[in-house]
């Protein structure tokens, strides 16, 4: 065990050092990106939720109906922009927050989407509260092909240590709503997440259990992934996760969900069900829409405002949300690329020649032959597939990734709570609720 967690610990300060420079946003125009090469997939992004649970690391916001019935328009504008400027998209992820916490807009959105782009895959986020029959019906009938429902976990202690309890139910009654759910669409997927600081074995091994009976055929397993201001707001609320416990929860999610649901990621699982847990998997280049969401265009990731207010004007003035761009160099353009790619679980050689040519082997030899010699892939002669091993530590660096991304969304949550503050100043009525603007966390 000391071995492994040494290695374990070794590659994350590796992944770390060649990362490094992955989240250097600096400040951008707003205009449409170019048009990029080849497949790209659209990531609408509903920032509203009932429910802030203490460990979510996502730009969110208290739901209002008012601010959000003009953020689904702002969105409609902006989705609209980027088709008038000629990008295409073959699938459409709609993530938060929560997007059905207004189900007449989200299904309105979905609608343009699918009149503009004519996707194949439409994926919705929800949570166990909306799974009732009205809504469930409305968005098969707006072809939603994907349904991906937040439980997090089914132990009630868990549920009420994150503060789901009462807003969403016991686990009991979650796990009855998926089984109503599981039938309406082609893929029915549950979020999980394991190594909550109270979680045991057991309870994880039951979550699993439950899960198995429900009917659903996707299931994602998200280690609980942080950022220092939630990891400070946890500590209060639910304590300190312990890292050292990763390796045995994640092998005991494999085994126990074989045979029957095969990885189609480092933390997904399938049974027959179509659609990926991560836009960023699904295609190699995304546009992200909406306040708080990322693109990644022909190695330039880009982000959007985290203010609600900046973020509707930008769309009134005609531009795009976005506000900071960072342009990868090369070497860094070819280590994101490695690793989206195993994390979907394998890299095709001749996609990777054809993409990049020899200096991508060339450059990311020392990735890639150390990666074979500690077991984490095969090679042959179609390219390198990742092993059970490797899935742990795909899994891992695509963790600490998202944590890096969670980093720049603690900065962006400052600035906006400084902007809150500066309109409280001027509007007293905040204060007191009659103000209508939109609470930020």
């Amino acid at each position: 065990m000391f071995d492994s967690m040494l290695i374990d610990s070794a590659l994350i300060r590796l992944f770390r050092f060649r990362t490094r420079g992955f989240m250097k946003m600096a400040e951008a125009d707003g205009r449409v990106p170019p048009v990029p090469e080849g497949d790209a997939y659209l990531y609408v992004h509903i920032p509203f939720c009932e429910v802030l649970c203490p460990f979510c690391s996502f730009h969110r916001v208290q739901h209002r109906k008012a601010e959000a019935h003009a953020y689904f328009a702002s969105l409609r504008e902006e989705i609209q922009r980027y088709h008038a400027a000629g990008h295409r998209f073959t699938g459409v992820y709609f993530g938060g927050g929560t997007p059905t916490c207004e189900p007449e807009e989200l299904v309105e959105t979905i609608g343009l989407v699918r009149a503009l782009f004519g996707v194949r895959e439409v994926s919705v986020e929800t949570n166990p509260k909306d799974l009732q029959p009205p809504l469930l019906e409305s968005l098969r009938a707006a072809g939603v092909t994907r349904l991906s429902v937040g439980v997090q976990s089914f132990d009630d202690q868990l549920l009420r240590e994150m503060e789901r309890f009462t807003k969403y139910g016991s686990g009991s009654e979650t796990a009855e709503r998926i089984r109503l759910a599981a039938p309406y669409f082609p893929t029915l997927n549950v979020d999980l997440i394991f190594n909550q600081p109270h979680q045991t074995l057991e309870s994880l091994q039951r979550d699993l259990k439950i899960f198995r009976t429900l009917g659903a055929n996707q299931i994602s397993m998200y280690p609980l992934m942080t950022s220092p201001t939630v990891l400070h707001r946890m500590e209060r609320n639910m304590g300190r996760p312990d890292h050292r416990r990763l390796r045995q929860f994640y092998q005991a999610i494999v085994r126990e969900l074989a045979p029957d649901f095969a990885p189609t990621s480092a933390w997904c699982f399938t049974k027959g069900g179509q659609g990926s847990d991560e836009y960023l998997v699904a295609s190699e280049n995304y546009v992200g829409v909406g306040s708080g969401a990322f693109s990644y265009l022909d190695g330039t990731l880009y982000s959007t405002s985290f203010s609600l207010q900046a973020y509707g004007e930008r769309i009134r003035d005609g531009l795009t949300g976005i506000t900071t761009r960072h342009r990868l160099d090369d070497t860094d353009r070819m280590r994101y690329t490695l690793l989206v790619k195993m994390f979907g679980l394998g890299l095709d050689r001749r996609w990777a020649q054809a993409r990049y040519g020899r200096k991508f082997f060339r450059k990311l030899w020392p990735e890639l032959r150390s990666m074979e010699l500690l077991g984490a892939v095969t090679r042959d002669d179609r390219g390198w597939r990742l092993t059970g091993r490797g899935m742990f530590w795909l899994m891992l660096m695509m963790s600490e990734f998202f944590e890096s991304v969670n980093t720049y969304r603690d900065a962006m949550r400052a600035h906006v709570k400084e902007e809150l503050d500066r309109y409280a100043e001027t509007c007293p009525a905040l204060a007191s609720g009659t103000c209508r603007q939109p609470v930020f966390n």
